[in-house]
């Protein structure tokens, strides 16, 4: 597939940038790849830069050692051999421009995109030119789905959905007839629907009970797994996508509670996640149907303010949500005001989760949905949990 110039000529402009500056060494910036459309015909073990300025050829620039490093991309080409060589060749393959952007993020505010080290940037900046974040060009090239990828999307969704519901039955008719089922079991149980029903996932499920589903991030396995017994919170988080290619994924947490009258403490920290959970969801709908431009850490504050407001803040250990796409943590804006300070824009086409927590010492529930901005307005795409499910 051949690299996007036009497109992103055009992006440029609309940002009122002079280029973009792509480099790398090592494979130390995948981003650069993926957006070049460029497979490199081995390693790079010498520095390279490419150079596409906001109009006109694009720009190459080669060690004497990997000549032909770029040759699949388009553009004129020099060579560099010593390090006072590439000192003169970069400020000529730079010409014209005064502001550029790279993969670099001030104070690494968003650190997914911050690929090109503090060195290279100095150096750059040494000859005179102001460096921007590339953050907002990296999202429009590589969060935006395809109309088949929404589809994929929704697909997945339902299967994932399915197996979800046949998870949480699984674990009743396991307590109704008083068999002690597991959570690595109930992973095991998922990962085989997933299998036999056509999906991926490179790792997980999360099933976990009590204490454990306040570890945001826990997985069972054979050697930790807990038993699920009458009395228990159950969480259960799972990610996955179409096998076919270019599929994006579909990630949900739900919760359950293993009998029929939950604990007053429960019952109340759900309701908070689910109306925190809801207030995310509700935000962004109404900002995009009003056409308001709205960036991730805004998202992340609404949410975030109704946990607060109920006394739980200091037990919300992680930003609201993530990019999704065809890595299940994806390249577009996060849902972030806590662990960086995403300010990139929502912008149509593109994907993500909303996911409130409250995690305290002897459980932890998660209510986690995936939103998704189209030209004028925003959905929640799949079945969002309203109440805790009972597991009796």
């Amino acid at each position: 597939m051949p690299i996007p110039l036009a497109e992103i000529q055009a992006a440029l402009a609309d940002a009122d940038l002079d280029g973009w500056l792509f480099y790398d060494h090592h494979f130390r910036d995948p981003l650069a790849y993926s957006i070049l459309r460029f497979e490199a015909p081995r390693t790079p073990s010498r520095r390279w830069y490419y150079f596409i300025p906001r109009s006109g050829e694009p720009r190459r620039l080669v060690h004497r050692v990997e000549p032909a490093m770029l040759d699949a991309l388009p553009g004129g080409k020099s060579v560099y051999s010593g390090w006072n060589t590439l000192r003169e060749s970069l400020p000529r393959i730079l010409d014209g421009a005064r502001r550029i952007a790279m993969q670099h993020s001030p104070n690494c505010e968003i650190p997914y995109v911050a690929m090109v080290d503090a060195g290279t940037i100095d150096l750059i900046r040494g000859f005179g030119l102001e460096v921007a974040s590339s953050a907002d060009l990296v999202q429009h090239f590589e969060a935006r789905w395809s109309e088949d990828q929404l589809e994929s999307h929704l697909e997945a969704g339902r299967r994932v959905d399915a197996i979800r519901r046949a998870a949480f039955d699984r674990i009743k008719e396991a307590l109704a007839a008083a068999r002690t089922a597991t959570e690595f079991e109930i992973a095991q149980f998922i990962r085989d629907r997933f299998e036999a029903n056509g999906l991926f996932t490179d790792h997980g499920p999360i099933v976990a009970v009590n204490a454990n589903a306040s570890n945001p991030h826990y997985e069972p396995s054979p050697s930790n797994e807990t038993p699920i017994r009458p009395g228990d919170l159950v969480l259960i988080d799972m990610w996955a996508k179409l096998t076919q290619p270019q599929s994006v994924y579909y990630d949900i947490t739900w919760t359950g509670y293993g009998g029929t009258n939950p604990p007053a403490d429960i019952l109340n920290v759900f309701e908070i996640v689910r109306k925190a959970r809801t207030a995310g969801s509700d935000f962004v709908k109404a900002a995009i149907a009003a056409r308001q431009t709205v960036s991730g850490y805004q998202v992340d504050d609404a949410v975030r303010g109704v946990i607060e407001a109920a006394g739980f803040g200091e037990f919300f250990v992680h930003r609201t949500g993530h990019s999704i796409g065809q890595e299940v943590h994806g390249n577009g804006a996060n849902m972030d005001n806590l662990e960086s300070h995403d300010t990139r824009r929502l912008i149509a086409r593109t994907c993500f989760s909303i996911e409130p927590g409250v995690y305290l010492p002897a459980f932890g529930i998660r209510s986690e949905v995936n939103c998704y901005i189209g030209e004028n307005s925003a959905m929640v795409t799949g079945e969002e949990q309203d109440r805790l499910l009972l597991l009796s």
